[in-house]
């Protein structure tokens, strides 16, 4: 269905179409720039090589190329944060299922994780429904500001690894 793969220079052109129209409403919401995505895939090249290593980030592919992005970031000895992004024409296809599926994996074995989170904005249900197939479960919401400084509440996932 897809496959994760290390980001290299190439991919920065793709890196912008994935960071763009609805794909960022519910992050940034702007556009990635082709210097930004350069930046993107400079910094996620040098985290691959810090011991202990604190990030890694995939792209994710299908039979079209590059579609989406996905993350995993340490956030404390034991436990890991999980974030994703897909082009849009790529929605409603299980791609973003499949992926965190695959870092949920990575993250309780070679990461050696025992707890995993991932946030959505409450605008974006089906990134909800993503975390629920992958085998995260619901726990609540985090406050999150947005860049006026409205208290927005993000919905809340998290996933043990006795529990997978």
């Amino acid at each position: 269905m897809v496959t994760l793969c290390a980001l290299g220079p190439d991919d920065a052109p793709a890196l912008t179409r994935i960071y763009s129209g609805a794909s960022v409403r519910h992050t940034t919401g702007r556009p990635l720039t082709l210097d930004q995505a350069h930046e993107k895939i400079r910094t996620a090249l040098a985290g691959a090589t810090e011991t202990p290593r604190a990030q890694w980030s995939w792209g994710i592919l299908n039979e079209a190329g590059l579609i989406g992005l996905i993350a995993l970031r340490r956030r404390t000895r034991s436990m890991g944060t999980v974030s994703y992004i897909l082009r849009e024409d790529s929605w409603g296809h299980g791609y973003a299922t499949h992926a965190a599926s695959q870092v949920v994996s990575v993250a309780f074995t070679t990461a050696g994780l025992n707890r995993l989170e991932a946030v959505h904005h409450p605008d974006n249900a089906a990134s909800g429904r993503v975390l629920i197939k992958a085998g995260f479960t619901h726990v609540g919401t985090s406050e999150r500001h947005s860049d006026d400084g409205a208290a927005i509440p993000y919905e809340l996932y998290a996933m043990d690894h006795d529990s997978t």
